[in-house]
């Protein structure tokens, strides 16, 4: 039987899809108070590992090389920002670890939300991927990138920064709506590289 259109997603964007899916969760507001800190941190983290699969098979599993001296411009600016979006990944399972242990030693109460470094690679790694876009017949695989999963991405990576900002109130800053800021924006930015990663179809990548 044939794979439905919907299902025929590439390797990466199913680690995507799946670990979107749970940040979404883990932000859902009430999941925190439902499930305790130690599974909705569990969740982020078990998230933030797919993230991570899901990005080094976008970097090294699919038939691409390193920028030479003769890689064009596109597949330039699409290697660095896997590179870099990878890197991000590792600094999400980082935070998220972190977070996990803190609350399964009783000293965090409340669920991961987006660190900063992470964030800022995810900002720079969605900034080049929609430069590369702009030259997307000459990518090595031009199914990998779609103009509209880049803006995706991009707007799903200043969400993320939102929520990084929101998950360090200031004193004297209304820690409240900063929280929201956090929440919303972890829950935007999820939503975005949900949709995103489903935009991606598996292709041929030309060898170089």
């Amino acid at each position: 039987m044939a794979t439905p259109k919907l299902l025929r997603l590439r390797r990466e964007a199913w680690g995507f899809v799946v670990g979107s899916a749970l940040f979404i969760l883990g932000a859902v507001p009430g999941y925190l108070g439902a499930v305790g800190a130690v599974v909705d941190n569990l969740t982020f983290f078990i998230g933030s590992l797919f993230f991570t699969l899901a990005a080094f098979i976008q970097l090294n599993l699919s038939g691409r090389r390193p920028p030479r001296s003769t890689t064009n411009r596109p597949d330039r600016f699409d290697w660095w920002a896997a590179a870099i979006q990878f890197a991000g990944t590792l600094f999400f399972n980082l935070s998220t670890a972190t977070a996990l242990s803190a609350s399964l030693g009783g000293t965090e109460r409340t669920g991961w939300r987006p660190d900063a470094y992470g964030s800022v690679c995810f900002l720079l790694s969605s900034l080049l991927a929609v430069v590369a876009t702009t030259g997307r017949d000459a990518l090595w695989d031009p199914k990998a990138r779609t103009w509209r999963g880049a803006w995706l991405n991009l707007l799903g990576s200043v969400a993320f920064g939102v929520a990084a900002v929101g998950a360090y109130p200031i004193a004297g800053s209304g820690q409240q709506l900063l929280a929201s800021w956090a929440t919303v924006g972890t829950i935007a930015g999820g939503v975005c590289f949900l949709v995103a990663a489903t935009l991606t179809r598996p292709g041929a990548p030309r060898l170089t």
